[in-house]
């Protein structure tokens, strides 16, 4: 009998009844026909291809001879997988009858059903998986080339456990009193280092919400059960060991992902370090990202162009992972991305996983390949807990509950379904359908199918009655670290990275650098520049000597006070507003005191915000024909720096005050106006009991100020303006120059973070 086959074509995935036909014939064809113990075909050739000089798959190789079963980090160890050994010798024995062929298409059809979320048995799943674990990306499409696996300073590895976690938040009811909503309810689970949890669920199941509880980023008066780490509570040292990346990228659009990771490097990492040193771990970080191709790119934002969607999460990523965190939380990392760069992202996590790390991630909706590498799961719905366990077990429980997908899908596809309550393709347990047709007929839904709160119902109970008990005994489990080493890195003394000076300096120059391109923009250039030629042309070369001639130049003036009262109060009340998410993250993470991050960000604008006024008045002072020496010129310049300074610290009392930028220049628009009426210009006689608003106004002593340089020596009063020495008015601008920066201070000091 021949055993010929001819030849398959190169580079087409055979059969598995094909590849043991191959392994018969070689072992038939053998001088002895010799097996080994474990029915192998000694002779097995090493590699069995077609005509075409193809080869048997990583997988195939691994079903039909002894082989490596690696772990993610690649692993040198091999065992001998017996069960299958042995049913190989079975076919052998059967493949005269014709038997083997048959079985060998079953078992080929098994493989597709345990990847489309058919149950197999637990030993099998490792070897349904898409592809092996030690198989990585060949190629990253965006960062050019595989990079090597992170390689992180030890630190004390935390073992994270909570129990009967529950949160509520109050909600306002148009048609009735306040309430409160039910966040989350009664969640249990753990994760241990070197592991990744995955957090699942539909839109508003509170994953974001059980992973910001888990960070600290919510407070605990609001929320119940217990959450520790290394079984301690949570304590504000534990922000420098938890990295917490958000859902959206808060990051600094005209900064370049060098800069971005080279100051987050300079805040968060300890004192002991030198600048050298942290700068090169911000090197260290960009390489392990793969971001050297774009290290000297902007971030770029809505207006701004950038880097890619990709590279702007790596950057979100590094700039947690800079300090070397224990614990490492991130906010549906892969959203927004395409697969093959959400599958980078989630390797990118498990090999700082295997650094020693603890890793939590929420994820929408994983592929197949990324639902596979997950080591734990929690699926949520609604609030509830519907399954906590290891990833590759997830299947199994729901088919022995009796929920089954009836068609190929994808394993998340199907258990986001589940969590959903559609049963659509799915296969529904006879116990839940004997419930619905007991039960009233709001159960059931027009397709016959039980509704979606049945089936959530159904999942909750089985879930509670099955796993929660055994689930919640492995919690009381004492975590593998002596009393010592738990106390050690949980003090309750905060540390700060650097000094107060040197976050001062650090965040004044970062200020300066992002603000710069706003500040020098063509459009506010443009503004500021038409603005004084227009005034140049309407008042050119004004003469005093005349009381007209006074009386327009007087009016040049008050309109220099209202402008440079008016522009810098609208650009001051966007600077708060726009960066609070970017200071709610920054402050969650501890990164520096709220007092060098306000001082640095109110006086980093103040280089800037002396080059506009400058061509402004170097344009309308000679064009006016103003008092031509330089004493005059400079005390006017020195009398619009006062008006600007004062201004803007108005504009970011209200802005901060508010954090809102409608109201903001709503309230701005009324303050500004109701000062240039009482500016003096336009009422000469102010009733009394409204006449204290012009004591509030810049606008007012800045106009003052300004008839005093150019008039003093020329007459006693303009337009029923008494000039005097103008003290009063200088430590008035002073005034409010401190005051309205003081309460602007204050109200972010009232600011609660958020997540």
């Amino acid at each position: 009998m021949s055993m010929e086959k001819p030849p398959l074509a190169s580079g087409l995935a055979r059969t598995r009844s094909e590849q043991l036909y191959e392994t018969v014939a070689a072992a038939i064809k053998s001088p002895h026909g010799s097996m080994d113990a474990n029915g192998v075909p000694a002779t097995a050739p090493a590699s069995i291809g077609g005509g075409g000089g193809g080869t048997l798959s990583r997988k195939s190789s691994r079903r039909l001879m002894m082989g490596a079963s690696p772990g993610r980090s690649g692993g040198a160890g091999t065992h001998i997988r017996k069960s299958r050994s042995a049913q190989l010798k079975f076919e052998l024995e059967e493949v005269s009858s014709g038997a083997a062929l048959s079985r060998a298409s079953s078992a080929s059809l098994g493989l597709s059903f345990s990847f489309t979320g058919f149950a197999m048995p637990p030993e099998e799943i490792s070897d349904s998986k898409p592809f092996s674990d030690d198989e990585m990306i060949p190629e990253d499409i965006e960062a050019g080339k595989k990079k090597p696996k992170f390689q992180a300073e030890p630190t004390l590895p935390i073992f994270l456990k909570f129990k009967e976690i529950t949160y509520k938040v109050a909600i306002k009811k148009m048609t009735s009193k306040s309430g409160e909503k039910e966040i989350l309810s009664g969640i249990s689970g753990s994760v241990d280092p070197g592991e990744v949890l995955a957090l699942m669920g539909p839109s508003g199941s509170g994953k974001t919400s059980l992973l910001s509880l888990l960070g600290g980023r919510i407070s605990r008066s609001s929320t119940g059960g217990s959450v520790t780490y290394n079984d301690k509570p949570y304590s504000k040292y534990l922000k420098s060991k938890i990295g917490f990346v958000t859902q959206d990228d808060v990051l600094f659009p005209h900064l370049t992902v060098k800069e971005t990771l080279t100051y987050a490097a300079r805040l968060r990492l300890p004192k002991t370090l030198t600048r050298e040193q942290k700068e090169q771990r911000a090197f260290e970080v960009i390489q392990e990202l793969g971001l050297e191709r774009c290290q000297d790119t902007m971030i770029g934002g809505a207006f701004v162009r950038g880097v890619s969607g990709g590279e702007r999460k790596r950057v979100s990523i590094g700039n947690e992972i800079i300090i070397n965190p224990s614990l490492l939380l991130l906010d549906e990392p892969t959203s927004g991305l395409d697969s093959t760069t959400a599958l980078r992202t989630i390797q990118m996590l498990l090999d700082i996983a295997e650094a020693g790390k603890t890793v939590i991630t929420t994820i929408h909706q994983p592929s197949s390949r990324l639902f596979h590498r997950f080591d734990k799961l929690i699926l949520l719905g609604k609030g509830n807990l519907l399954y906590f366990g290891k990833s590759s077990e997830a299947l199994v429980y729901f088919s022995s509950i009796g929920c089954s997908p009836l068609i190929a899908m994808n394993p998340a596809e199907f258990l986001l379904d589940l969590a959903n309550g559609n049963t659509n393709d799915i296969s529904v347990p006879s116990e839940l359908e004997d419930r619905v047709q007991v039960g009233n007929s709001g159960r059931e839904n027009q397709t016959g199918k039980p509704s979606p709160v049945a089936v959530h119902e159904y999942l909750v109970e089985a879930y509670e009655t099955r796993v929660a008990e055994q689930a919640k005994k492995k919690l009381t489990d004492p975590v593998p670290l002596d009393e010592e080493a738990k106390a050690k890195d949980f003090r309750l003394k905060r540390q700060w990275g650097t000094s107060w000076w040197e976050q001062y300096c650090i965040l004044f120059s970062r200020g300066l650098k992002e603000r710069r391109h706003e500040y020098f923009s063509w459009l506010r250039v443009t503004q500021v520049l038409s603005t004084a030629v227009i005034l140049g042309l309407l008042w050119w070369q004004s003469d005093i000597r005349t009381p007209r001639g006074l009386q327009d130049q007087a009016g040049l003036l008050f309109f220099i006070a209202v402008f440079w009262g008016f522009f810098p109060v609208f650009t001051a009340i966007f600077a708060f507003p726009q960066e609070r998410a970017m200071l709610n993250k920054e402050r969650a993470a501890d990164m520096y005191r709220l007092s060098a991050y306000f001082l640095a960000r109110t006086t980093s604008d103040l280089p800037l915000d002396f080059i506009l006024p400058t061509l402004f008045l170097l344009v309308v002072y000679f064009m006016t024909g103003l008092r031509l020496s330089p004493y005059p010129f400079f005390l006017s310049m020195l009398t619009v720096f006062l008006c600007i300074i004062a201004a803007q610290g108005l504009g970011l009392a209200i802005g901060a005050i508010l954090m809102d930028l409608k109201k903001a220049t709503t309230l701005a628009s009324v303050t500004v106006m109701t000062f240039m009426l009482a500016g003096g210009f336009f009422v000469k006689k102010v009733p009394v009991f409204i006449s204290w608003i012009r004591y509030l106004s810049f606008n007012y002593h800045t106009y003052k100020l300004l008839l005093k340089v150019q008039y003093q020596d020329f007459a006693q009063s303009i337009n029923g303006m008494r000039i005097d020495n103008g003290l009063t008015e200088v430590v008035a601008l002073v005034v409010m120059i401190f005051g309205y920066r003081f309460l602007a201070y204050l109200s972010l000091r009232q600011m609660k973070i958020t997540t």
